[in-house]
């Protein structure tokens, strides 16, 4: 039970940082390049990948390379369901109120 803790206490303290957090939000919707992230999430590819080595490093997302392109995506299964959950109650509320962009009406022919 005690290794099952200090597990838990890991995976918990890399999700303490909001930059992290709104990474693994935006992976919960599925694998995104990092270029796709720097855009949807709006921070600066340095900062970003800071927060995706930490995030790599502690189990927490998976990478998959395609030629030039790194995609990351969820890690583990406990991960997709604690984050599934926090999506579910946080994240996904947010996203359903968000006014569309005006990218996405050209998008769409509005």
């Amino acid at each position: 039970m005690r290794s099952r803790a200090g597990e838990a206490g890991k995976f918990l303290k890399s999700l303490c940082n909001e930059h992290r957090l709104l990474i693994l939000c935006a992976l919960v919707e599925g694998e995104k390049s990092v270029g796709e992230l720097e855009r949807l999430l709006q921070m600066r590819q340095p900062h970003l990948s800071q927060h995706l080595t930490r995030l790599r490093t502690d189990g927490l997302v998976r990478t998959r390379r395609v030629s030039r392109t790194i995609y990351y995506r969820l890690g583990s299964e406990p991960a997709e369901r604690v984050l599934g959950l926090l999506y579910e109650l946080f994240c996904a509320k947010e996203a359903a109120s968000e006014p569309a962009s005006p990218a996405d009406d050209t998008a769409t022919g509005k």
